[in-house]
């Protein structure tokens, strides 16, 4: 290895390699805790000014990752957190978690991706090692981010040399907002370098925080993992969402067969359906692959299949709403609607893509009156498609009688489903949540 090279491996080793995360959401803050935890100066980095005055203060601003995980950086002399892109010169390794959302059209935005490369070559020194985590397709590393680095700081007058003055790495982020069973430094960490000693650095940095770290060849290898990972969830929930419409056709409960199929101890995965995908991920990192796909001239059949029937969630169970609606004699227009859960998953307060935002914007259509109750989302923020301008409603007996239809598009566990059943008019479940209360609701339950 070359000096610089030798140099940062000596710092990473002795934990005195200043850590910096660029993008301190839901990705960057767990990992930037994570980095300090194991003994690593670290540098919070975010354009949003708030983050890093609550961050000094140690108040956590994501409330599923626990009030307790920021407050070790309260007058911690190895942490440290900002909005200026000059403070990135200190940094010895520097970690991207910027968002890889999709254009109005379907297509991907690196957008961000490509500006903090930007960013970072404006203010680079020589001797640094770089790693992108945000999903994309394969080759976004070397052909989009690396090179927009490259041809900043050259700009500045630093010539940047693949493997001898600056390393850069792709280490695909693996988080999953609300779940228990793991967290950021028990996710087997996969770390694929543009060369072999990017690679081999990166690997050492993340063996710091993270307990498992997984070298591959190449940065290649290690995106189209990550792509890969979502491709299969994206397909099985398609699946799955699409046996959901057949058995329903059928008369027969979709949850129970996947019960009755997961007693099954080999040769079965159970996913299960819902009202549409929701999260950072499985909506969107799917098409990434089928884009780039194109450039090769090479379908992608299953994962556009699975697209469409996903997409189509949302309007399936809006009209299994409409049907419930008109078996009890209600017409769609003017009927009240409480809907149940605004975030895309049970428990956290994290609302990218969720479904729920379409069950609403369709109901609105049809001329429902439509409210939604969520314990996590007081009121509604402009998202990428949607700005609904809400406020949650409390969930109380007396407003549940109010509502002519009440649909569960998430499963919260702070919601009392024994007074939905015994308050509600009408119930439209599209999680299952019910389950324990069928028998006792009869028509007045529908699941879709």
């Amino acid at each position: 290895m070359g000096t610089h090279a030798e140099q940062l491996r000596n710092k990473i080793e002795s934990k005195q390699a200043v850590v910096a995360i660029i993008g301190l959401g839901y990705v960057g803050l767990p990992l930037l805790a994570a980095f300090h935890e194991a003994g690593y100066p670290v540098l919070g980095f975010d354009i949003d000014p708030e983050k890093p005055v609550l961050l000094k203060k140690g108040e956590n601003y994501l409330p599923h990752l626990g009030s307790d995980m920021c407050k070790p950086f309260v007058g911690s002399k190895r942490f440290d957190a900002t909005t200026d892109p000059k403070a990135l010169q200190k940094a010895d390794a520097i970690i991207v978690c910027v968002p890889t959302p999709l254009g109005q059209h379907g297509e991907p935005d690196l957008s961000y991706v490509v500006n903090t490369g930007v960013m970072i070559g404006e203010n680079s020194r020589e001797g640094q090692l770089v790693v992108l985590e945000s999903t994309s397709y394969p080759g976004t590393t070397r052909e989009d981010m690396f090179p927009a680095m490259i041809k900043a700081a050259a700009k500045k007058g630093v010539n940047l040399k693949l493997g001898d003055n600056v390393f850069v790495a792709f280490s695909p982020e693996r988080e999953d907002p609300g779940r228990k069973s793991h967290n950021t430094t028990t996710i087997p960490k996969l770390v694929g370098g543009l060369d072999k000693v990017s690679g081999e650095l990166a690997t050492k940095l993340y063996t710091g925080p993270i307990k498992t770290v997984v070298p591959v060849t190449t940065a290649e290898v290690a995106e189209a993992s990550k792509v890969f990972e979502n491709v299969f969830r994206c397909v099985n929930i398609a699946l799955v969402n699409e046996l959901k419409t057949i058995m329903d056709a059928m008369g027969i409960n979709v949850w129970e067969v996947i019960e009755a199929a997961s007693t099954k101890p080999f040769g079965f995965m159970p996913f299960y359906p819902g009202p549409g995908l929701g999260g950072h991920c499985i909506p969107i990192d799917p098409f990434y692959l089928t884009w780039k796909a194109k450039e090769f001239k090479v379908p992608a059949r299953f994962i556009e299949i699975a697209g469409e029937v996903n997409n189509s969630m949302p309007h399936y169970v809006v009209h299994k709403v409409a049907a419930a609606l008109n078996n009890h004699s209600k017409a769609t227009k003017g009927a009240k609607v409480l809907v149940l859960g605004l975030a895309y998953k049970p428990d956290i307060a994290d609302t990218r893509e969720s479904p729920t935002y379409e069950l609403i914007e369709l109901l609105l259509d049809m001329g429902a009156k439509v409210d939604y109750s969520d314990p996590f989302v007081k009121y509604t923020k402009p998202v990428r498609k949607y700005n609904l301008d809400m406020h949650s409603v409390d969930l109380t007996p007396e407003n549940l009688a109010k509502y002519d239809c009440v649909l569960i598009s998430t499963n919260h566990s702070a919601f009392d489903y024994g007074a939905v059943a015994k308050h509600s008019k009408l119930v439209v479940d599209t999680r299952n949540a019910m389950k324990k209360h069928a028998g006792e609701m009869g028509e007045r339950l529908v699941r879709a």
